[in-house]
């Protein structure tokens, strides 16, 4: 078969209208090949979500061009340089299949779509693929994708075998490459991925997660390219920026008031017993001892911009105050570096590896100065592993007393545990502590079990910690925080066997998908040298803002930046990268005007805080 004349490497000896047509296979298969290929990236873009998904990326034409024609345009551009169409394919393949394939695994194993951001970070994720013993086994759908990239490469090898002399294929290279700009800028375009492109009928449109699959995935992946750079909002004026915090008097914290401040974000806690009309799980006995602590300080509702994943989201939040998170490569104002300019230490622990997130580098550009990992503390204290929060939390109280008794100041303490990280094995009870009664299946109940006796774990070590500070002179106050809702099984179906709403149209299902709890507790000498008893129901607070409202309960005005956004804060409490606010006491996707105008107002503030860094005489 591949004697005969069409299926020639040249069209050597051939009429001039067998000539036109053995261009037109070879061209029009590679075109056909490249077709095939964009279709199986949105054939795996949806993970596990329903098949329904597919059938709306047809409904929308825009979509299938944003994500097909970047893989045509790449499968012509590799053949004109390779030279070889089953090169060409086989190369374009590995790379679009390959890219599409994490983004199915992840979004199977974290509900979290893959973005550009993430490739920085591939060795953070195979680490913790290696650790969580994610089942890998490839289903019907990956067998599915692995034939087409083989019978692709073979049906090309045999059948579309044409080479272009050199000139045409400059001239291709050249034509492809070109035409790579106006698809980048089209992909880019923020106008045309928020509005043009939306796709709601088969998913929640609060879900970041679900909103990015619902535009396939080679687009919203090239999208995300852009997405991570830092860029200035819409009409934004440094010189009117500037001079808003101009009008702000910058305040050092009072010496009387310099309590130390120690802050603790819990991974994945969540109050499960807040969930409505979930029945059979003994949530009185997971989380008695966290609620007593709750009932002796001000508690309320934490809502992250994050679900079952994405902890560093939380914590860069918590730090800086901006509530859009990037990859940071340099020094960055944060909360650490105002706390150093009034005298304080600056210093933290994660119990596990330094390069995760890159928290060995990021932690330092925040202003953290000291931080302990498991290579330089942890790994001599826990030698097997990340370590549970029975051997963090003592830490953290051996760091304190260092830093009392070696006579140093005011301490601000920045924690991230590890214990409560997923995968919760489906097959067996880690601890041996059962919270579901036998109606749910085995899976979810073991999910469920080891889950709660984590949870359960965790408070009694927050309970011996906040013991030991109890019994201090010095003053004290602690803010203990959950980074995200965890992780409960594939595509979230212990959610829903338990019942749980996690309908993002509803408030209900809001809260249940994105909120998690906050503690702020404070010692005896902390509530005396304070004034204020420090319990009760707080307002529920987005991750960026819990800072704004520890500053007001310590009594701390703050710097410019610290009293701009909190007054931003007491007009928006709650707000999210996904389009939800909390306006009035109220959850809305549509801000009235005064609500608009401090929105706009943060954001520029916030580009400001975040491209000035201004602490240079600490370093």
């Amino acid at each position: 078969m591949r004697s005969f004349w069409l299926f020639q490497k040249k069209p050597e000896g051939l009429s001039r209208r067998r000539r036109a047509l053995f261009w037109a296979w070879n061209l029009g298969v590679v075109l056909a090949a490249g077709l095939c290929l964009g279709w199986l990236s949105l054939f795996f873009a949806y993970g596990d979500y329903p098949d329904t998904i597919m059938k709306t990326y047809f409904q929308h034409p825009l979509i299938l061009f944003l994500n097909i024609t970047p893989v045509v345009l790449a499968l012509f551009l590799v053949y004109a340089l390779a030279g070889r169409s089953w090169l060409a394919f086989l190369l374009t393949d590995l790379a679009v299949w390959g890219l599409s394939l994490g983004n199915y695994y992840k979004l199977r194993f974290r509900d979290d779509p893959l973005m550009f951001q993430d490739l920085k970070n591939l060795r953070d994720a195979a680490a913790i693929t290696a650790m969580a013993d994610y089942d890998l086994t490839p289903d019907k759908r990956v067998v599915f994708g692995l034939l087409c990239l083989l019978f692709g490469t073979a049906f090309l090898f045999f059948l579309a075998r044409g080479r272009l002399p050199k000139r045409p294929r400059i001239a291709l290279a050249a034509a492809c490459a070109v035409l790579c700009f106006p698809m980048a800028k089209l992909c880019g375009d923020d106008t045309i991925y928020s509005s043009r492109t939306q796709n709601f009928d088969q998913i929640e449109r609060w879900s970041s997660t679900q909103v990015y699959l619902s535009k396939g995935f080679v687009y919203p992946f090239l999208h995300s390219v852009t997405a991570g750079a830092v860029k200035p909002p819409a009409g934004y004026s440094q010189s009117e920026t500037v001079a808003l915090l101009n009008a702000y008097t910058p305040e050092d914290i009072p010496e009387e008031k310099k309590v130390d401040l120690i802050a603790i974000q819990l991974e994945a806690f969540a109050d499960f017993s807040l969930f409505e009309g979930v029945e059979g799980v003994d949530f009185h006995r997971a989380y008695g001892v966290y609620h007593q602590l709750e009932a002796e300080s001000l508690t309320g509702n934490l809502v992250t911009n994050i679900f079952a994943g994405g902890t560093v989201d939380t914590e860069r939040a918590f730090l800086t105050g901006f509530a859009d998170q990037r990859n940071y490569r340099a020094d960055t104002n944060s909360y650490a570096w105002y706390l150093r300019t009034q005298g304080y230490t600056a210093e933290g622990c994660h119990p596990s590896y330094e390069w995760f997130y890159n928290r060995r580098n990021v932690n330092g550009y925040l202003g953290l100065e000291n931080y302990y990992y498991i290579e330089n503390r942890f790994r001599e204290l826990y030698p097997h592993g990340e370590a549970p929060d029975e051997v963090l939390f003592p830490e953290i109280f051996r760091l304190y007393e260092a830093n009392r008794d070696g006579g140093g100041g005011p301490w601000f303490s920045f924690n991230v545990t590890y214990q409560g990280h997923g995968p919760y094995s489906t097959e067996d009870v880690w601890r041996g502590q059962h919270f579901t009664d036998g109606r749910y299946s085995p899976e979810t109940a073991n999910i469920v079990d080891n889950y709660l006796g984590s949870v359960m774990d965790t408070a009694e070590q927050l309970q011996w910690l906040l013991d030991r500070f109890r019994r201090e002179e010095r003053p004290v106050v602690v803010v203990v925080f959950g980074d995200h809702k965890p992780w409960l099984g594939y595509a979230n179906s212990a959610y829903q066997e338990l019942g749980v709403n996690l309908d993002l149209s509803t408030d209900e299902g809001f809260y249940n998908y994105y909120a998690t709890r906050y503690l702020l507790w404070a010692n005896d000498a902390a509530k005396e040298a304070l004034g204020s008893d420090f319990t009760g129901e707080g307002e529920d607070v987005s991750a960026c803002f819990l800072m704004n409202l520890v500053f007001d309960r310590l009594g701390w005005t703050g710097d410019a930046w610290t009293q701009a956004a909190a007054d931003i804060w007491r007009e928006i409490p709650v707000l999210t990268d996904v389009g939800r606010y909390v306006r009035n006491g109220r959850l809305t996707a549509e801000l009235d005007d005064d609500g608009q105008a401090a929105l706009e107002r943060y954001l520029g503030l916030q580009y400001y805080y975040s491209t000035h860094f201004r602490y240079q005489e600490l370093r």
